[in-house]
């Protein structure tokens, strides 16, 4: 049976690494992936960041959840020409994100702190060790509440202050868009494709996506959903694509 998947669009960038799971079905069902963000994080202007009446220097500990906190952070503070006192402490998720403030700061152990682990329970467990601090937390527009809830928990002081936005990123008048397939991994990038295809009919076109919160996104906006994960027999999404393509060629 011939595989009538011939083009398939994966919303995120495309991986660094030539060891992508994507790249081995890409070779192995002869199918072609592009991979192109429907969505992209663009930072607020001071202008805008000042309207939320925050005073970065209020604040003794800032904590990162991702390395774009940083960068948004960091690009803020020089457009403000805050200089940052070298008392500052900074709280990050993972060793990763600590590590990346050395484009930054001097990395100095005895005011970077990280979950080994990368669990946000460990975090807030470190957090919890420093009670008397001031926290400023670097967040976007769109954002999840489980870190502000486990703080609140512990009577934390601390204010999230956004510092950047999720926004479409919109396709040209010359960007092709034939795809017999289309791969999401959040609500946003449901919204940005009905924001650039107003008129948008799914047809025969497929449609997959990571997540609870993405799967509900595209059946509210009425499309169907075809191959969705995490489940128990697929827990990434390129194990659900490759479940779903040997189904289609009848292996």
């Amino acid at each position: 049976m011939a595989l009538n998947i011939k083009k398939l669009l994966v919303s995120q960038p495309k991986p660094a690494s030539e060891k992508s799971p994507y790249f081995d079905i890409a070779e192995k069902y002869g199918v072609e992936i592009d991979f192109r963000p429907f969505i992209k994080v663009e930072p607020l202007s001071s202008k805008e960041f000042r309207q939320q009446r925050i005073s970065i220097l209020d604040y003794s500990a800032v904590v990162f959840t991702a390395r774009a906190g940083i960068d948004y952070f960091f690009r803020l503070c020089e457009e403000l020409r805050i200089t940052i006192p070298e008392t500052m402490k900074y709280f990050c998720m993972t060793e990763s994100i600590a590590v990346y403030l050395q484009k930054y700061i001097v990395y100095r152990k005895r005011k970077i702190f990280f979950a080994a682990s990368g669990k946000m329970e460990d975090l807030v467990t470190i957090i919890g060790k420093h009670p008397k601090e001031k926290y400023l937390i670097p967040v976007s527009d769109v954002h999840k509440d489980d870190l502000k809830l486990q703080l609140e928990m512990k009577k934390i002081n601390f204010t999230e202050a956004v510092m950047y936005r999720t926004v479409s990123n919109d396709f040209t008048p010359d960007e092709k868009f034939d795809y017999d397939m289309l791969v999401f991994f959040s609500p946003a990038g449901i919204s940005s494709l009905l924001k650039n295809f107003p008129n948008f009919e799914q047809n025969d076109i497929r449609i997959g996506c990571f997540g609870p919160a993405t799967a509900k996104a595209v059946k509210d906006a009425g499309l169907r959903l075809d191959v969705e994960a995490p489940t128990p027999e697929a827990p990434s999404m390129t194990a659900a694509l490759e479940q779903y393509l040997k189904k289609e060629i009848g292996e």
